[in-house]
């Protein structure tokens, strides 16, 4: 037993001192990375050795290997597409969750984690203003958020129609029409494909990308009497705006249909009193996805479904089978794998939990007002850049801005990259390029701001 426990002991020990280095880097690191996969390549292929390696030895090659090759997404100056950092609780948490191996399917096996992960959801659902009782399941992010959310929504519909899905499929039912805004995530077309679903019908939207209640009403009522899915959305990804999800909400449930709301990074914003005013409504809705691990800064991978009715949830993803202990039957606690797709899965709600319990309610949400607070002040600093132009009304965590013709933005984009001091990823946004700044890190600060926005004036002096 000592030889394993020493095994283990070198082999943190080497992970241990190769984290903290890493971590110690950042405040200093340039953002990108200094070298591509293919130079990379050959450190980590080849023949696969024959025989066992020291673990230490392993962990040391790994880290020296890799590290050229790591992008500082953890850096307070790092604002692309939308990817918070790590909490010190939550990283901490994450380090357990690896240690104590636990398959977070089944409450009777895993007690701990399964008392973990429901008191987290019981806090979610509290701070973001949810119904009382409605079930909260641990995915890999938003896209698997979304895709649970919508297959419990697929069955509801459905079985409103008298159609059996479990028994009968997908072929030969009532065609279920999807309604969401034209502009939202991508991700909420790639999970109803995984459903079987189609394309979506798509809604006129506003200038910030808010779909707009005058054409939901008209495309409610050309559905008819076909079961419908409403999907809206809390944060938009260029602009951060957010869909009038109560209104819609209220209209939607008027005509039978579901409504799911894709919040990967918005929902947050319910959380903080100065925000909280972008959702009002929010709790009418009948699910909800978010991202633990971009605006409340966990670990990947960690995203969340909230469904108001446990049974609609727990029929679409719940299984039985004769080796698996036997869950506690409606009403009672469910285990885990009725709320997922999932059967194995690590205990991803444990760093919710103890990004929660160290953050606490106010900790939130000065978290998110301070991302916000952030995103206005880069917002700023950029306008008053000559040739500059914030194009978005600046709401929440997102920035886009365009330095005059595509090709200039996309000039200055380069610049910025090829630089390194800050990550702002380029886009394209209502027909123009863009750069597009994300504002998702806990630890970014004033410093980071200016040191950010000194990095994108060179940038645009370089370009001319």
């Amino acid at each position: 037993m000592s030889a394993k426990k020493d095994a283990y002991d070198a082999a943190l020990d080497a992970a241990s001192a190769h984290a903290r280095a890493w971590l110690g880097s950042l405040p200093d690191r340039a953002v990108p990375p200094r070298v591509d996969a293919d130079a990379l390549a050959p450190a980590f292929g080849g023949v696969l050795p024959d025989g066992p390696s020291d673990p230490a030895e392993v962990v040391e090659a790994l880290a020296r290997a890799a590290e050229p090759g790591l992008m500082a997404m953890p850096s307070g100056r790092f604002y692309g597409w939308v990817i918070g950092g790590t909490l010190p609780a939550a990283l901490g948490a994450d380090w357990l969750v690896s240690a104590w191996d636990q398959n977070a399917a089944m409450r009777y096996p895993t007690p701990a984690v399964a008392a973990i992960e429901e008191a987290a959801g019981a806090w979610l659902v509290d701070l973001l203003g949810l119904p009382a009782g409605s079930d909260v399941g641990f995915v890999t992010g938003a896209t698997m958020a979304n895709f649970t959310g919508l297959a419990a929504a697929r069955r509801h519909v459905l079985a409103r129609r008298g159609w059996d899905l479990d028994r009968e499929g997908l072929a030969g039912a009532p065609r279920i029409r999807v309604l969401v805004g034209e502009e939202r995530h991508d991700t909420v077309d790639l999970a109803l494909r995984h459903l079987g679903l189609g394309a979506p019908t798509p809604v006129a939207v506003d200038d910030q990308g808010r779909i707009r209640l005058d054409a939901l009403a008209e495309a409610l009522t050309a559905a008819g009497d076909a079961p419908v899915i409403v999907c809206l959305q809390a944060g938009n990804v260029h602009s951060g705006a957010f869909d009038p999800v109560g209104a819609a909400a209220e209209l939607a449930h008027r005509h039978g249909a579901w409504v799911h709301v894709d919040g990967a990074f918005g929902l947050w914003a319910v959380a903080a009193p100065a925000l909280r005013h972008h959702l009002p409504g929010l709790a009418a809705a009948d699910s909800w996805a978010t991202d633990a691990h971009k605006t409340l800064n966990v670990p990947y991978d960690c995203g969340i479904v909230i469904v108001a009715d446990p049974g609609a949830l727990r029929a679409a993803m719940g299984v039985q089978a004769s080796y698996l202990i036997e869950p506690a039957g409606p009403g009672g606690p469910a285990d885990p794998l009725e709320k997922v797709p999932e059967l194995s899965r690590r205990a991803r709600g444990v760093p919710v939990w103890a990004a929660l319990r160290s953050l606490g309610r106010r900790g939130v949400a000065d978290l998110v007002e301070g991302l916000a607070g952030h995103a206005r002040r880069l917002a700023d600093g950029i306008a008053a850049i000559d040739g500059a132009e914030v194009l978005n009304d600046v709401v929440f965590t997102q920035v886009c801005a365009a330095f005059g013709d595509d090709e200039r933005t996309a000039a200055v984009t380069r610049a910025l990259l090829a630089e390194g001091t800050a990550w702002m990823s380029g886009s394209r946004w209502r027909g123009r390029a863009v750069l597009r700044v994300s504002v998702s890190n806990w630890s970014t600060d004033d410093a980071d701001v200016e040191a950010s926005l000194t990095a994108l004036r060179r940038a645009v002096a370089s370009v001319g």
